[in-house]
């Protein structure tokens, strides 16, 4: 054994964090850029301590809100592509609950983070401690066991020595591409101040190999004999296009077979919308031209994909009878979906060795694929022009709302301003290079219909678990990743209203971000949903207990925390705050009052959601029929 280092479990925990080091590509780089924390009883005498004593490279931020500044660190991660992480330290019981929410957003999108929540003493002896939560079945389950299914690895630190095999651990998995997601090792609060003599072999430098996975021979001629067997191929780009970067690949590939692609939400802006085969994004918020083109597609080549709910229009995108699928992912759980043929390798690594082998080949879709971009870019000329009158206004949500209720929100907001025509304006406004993150709400479906990405990886949409209150904290991870380029939250009041304790924080740091704020007063997705399903509009505007639309005035809410605000109303005014927001070093709020039901709506899709078999309601008993039609039609009854 070498020498002894006699120093704090916390201690050694962030000595260990500041060695951690990855290497991809020939690139060796620190792993683990920093620490996000709010101290608590459980956490400020070990890691804060630690922290404060010797912090190394690690950068320090103090967050607001125990999910908002996780999603920060998720964000920061993505925009990484997953090759620099920010730990987050967190006290014990509603500290370390209020994890879950983010843990489940990491895990759903294989996000590494690792996650560091207080815990209750390992002695037992001042049992029940403040926010100790008691179980009679067993003294050994404390609140972080709620992260348990949320995490792809977890682990409780009760002995100092404990913690050099967990860490090794927990990195297997965070450096790992296939199993990437949430690390939470929970480090009982009185262990983290209580000493050991560490092996000092355990703080040398510590580098993660990731070496790209390559596709054996049997795979590529498999793959080479499905794509040659087929006339209309489609590409299916997901996430991880982006993380494995291969761009210049796809579009290569793509080019040489005249071969179009469809997106999903993770996989948008891996290439540029401009791309002369690029549909956009498939599925329920997809664009017409991308549904169309599933439709007519023999072979999906799915790349880095999940294949969700979303992206296949709940499994009724594709003709089962004739369409197979080829799906390309580090991930073989993932490459088994649809009973696709599985190439297990990296999405760069395969697409240079299938490139060559189909010297000859040339699909069918030809003059198809500009004249399904023309028809879409008519629709899409069409809603950024949408004006709102007084009567005879057909909502793009129809049948929904009557023509009084329109007139009522008109009034109530002060605004006449569709949402679609609103975001297109943002799109032609901002600088190309900058980087726009959403989360939840309609504004997905407006932005992976509607949003053109002129530049690749400018696109940040988390929707793997859609989770509402992403979309700031997002920023924020966005912006530490990207200091030079402006950064967009792109939110709903429903949202914002959920979390937005980290402008704070940015604005503490000097972290500029731009938070885009589209207020329709309500949760405008979900009482589509309703309405679309039979149901009346319940529970889902912001209304007032006499019936009265709420304005709420956003603007004077982030102005109150220093942020420079701006109220646009008008296509116009969008313009001119965007103008000047580009001029301002702090960080900015934008509040539009966009009228309900001007998003975007259905482009041939359908979503498979829970639909009341039995209602005295003639509109619930239609949609319960059309889902059963809809199951029917694609074998799925």
């Amino acid at each position: 054994m070498g020498n002894k280092i006699r120093m704090t479990t916390a201690q050694a925990l962030i000595k260990f964090l500041n060695q951690q080091y990855i290497h991809i590509d020939g690139r060796e780089t620190p792993f683990v850029e920093g620490i996000f924390t709010i101290f608590g009883h459980g956490n400020v005498l070990g890691i804060g301590q630690a922290l404060e004593q010797d912090a190394g490279h690690l950068k320090v931020f103090q967050g607001k809100n125990e999910q908002g500044m996780a999603h920060a660190a998720i964000a920061y991660a993505k925009e990484n592509l997953r090759q620099k992480i920010y730990a987050v330290s967190t006290s014990s019981g509603p500290g370390s609950a209020n994890l879950v929410t983010a843990a489940g957003t990491a895990l759903a999108n294989n996000l590494p983070v690792l996650f560091l929540p207080a815990d209750t003493f390992a002695t037992r002896q001042p049992d029940p401690v403040l926010q100790q939560i008691e179980q009679e079945y067993s003294m050994a389950v404390t609140t972080n066991d709620a992260l348990q299914p949320v995490s792809r690895y977890w682990d409780r630190v009760t002995r100092p020595e404990q913690l050099m095999s967990t860490l090794i651990r927990g990195f297997e998995v965070l450096t790992d591409p296939v199993k990437s997601g949430p690390v939470t090792i929970c480090i009982s609060q009185d262990v983290e101040g209580e000493a050991f003599d560490f092996d000092e072999t355990f703080f040398e430098k510590r580098v993660h190999y990731v070496d790209r996975l390559q596709p054996s021979e049997r795979e590529l001629e498999a793959a080479e004999h499905l794509i040659r067997s087929s006339r209309k191929p489609l590409i299916l780009v997901g996430g991880g296009v982006k993380y494995s970067e291969a761009r210049d690949e796809v579009i290569a590939f793509s080019k040489k077979y005249d071969i179009p692609l469809v997106e999903t939400q993770a996989g948008k802006s891996a290439v540029e919308s401009t791309f002369e085969n690029n549909l956009g994004g498939m599925g329920i918020t997809g664009t017409l031209a991308a549904n169309k083109a599933a439709r007519l597609a023999d072979l999906v080549i799915g790349i880095g994909t999940r294949y969700t709910d979303f992206a296949t229009s709940s499994k009724t995108a594709f003709d089962f009878d004739r369409t197979k699928f080829l799906n390309i992912n580090v991930s073989r759980m993932q490459a088994y979906k649809l009973d696709g043929l599985q190439v297990v390798a990296d999405a760069k690594s395969a697409l240079s060795k299938l490139y060559d082998r189909l010297d000859g080949y040339v699909s069918e879709f030809g003059t198809i694929i500009p004249e399904l971009q023309k028809e879409w870019d008519e629709e899409r000329s069409r809603l950024a022009k949408v004006e709102f009158k007084r009567s005879g206004f057909v909502p793009e949500v129809k049948q929904h709302f009557t023509q009084e209720t329109m007139n009522e929100y008109a009034d109530a907001l002060k605004s006449d301003m569709a949402q679609t025509t609103a975001l297109i304006a943002v799109n032609d406004t901002i600088d190309k290079d900058s980087i726009i993150v959403s989360s939840a709400g309609s504004l997905p479906g407006d932005l992976q219909r509607l949003w053109k990405s002129e530049v690749s990886n400018t696109y940040h949409l988390e929707y793997g678990y859609s989770c509402m209150g992403y979309e700031i904290s997002g920023a924020l991870g966005i912006k530490l990743a990207n200091p030079d380029r402006e950064v967009y939250s792109i939110v709903g009041d429903g949202s914002f209203l959920m979390l937005h304790s980290e402008l704070i924080t940015a604005i503490q740091y000097h972290q500029k971000i731009n938070v885009l704020l589209f207020d329709n007063s309500g949760f405008g997705c979900i009482n589509n949903l309703q309405m679309d399903h039979g149901s009346g509009s319940y529970y889902c505007e912001f209304r007032t207990q006499d019936n009265q639309i709420m304005n709420i005035d956003y603007a004077k809410v982030a102005e109150a925390y220093g942020a420079k605000v701006y109220r646009a109303n008008t296509v116009e005014e969008v313009k001119a705050a965007l103008e000047d927001a580009k001029k301002q070093k702090n960080s900015t709020l934008i509040e539009m009052k966009v009228l309900p039901k001007t998003m975007t709506d259905g482009y041939d899709s359908w979503w498979h959601v829970g639909v009341a078999e039995v209602s005295d309601r003639e509109g619930i008993q239609r949609a319960y029929q059309r889902k059963v039609d809809m199951l029917k039609k694609s074998k799925q009854y």
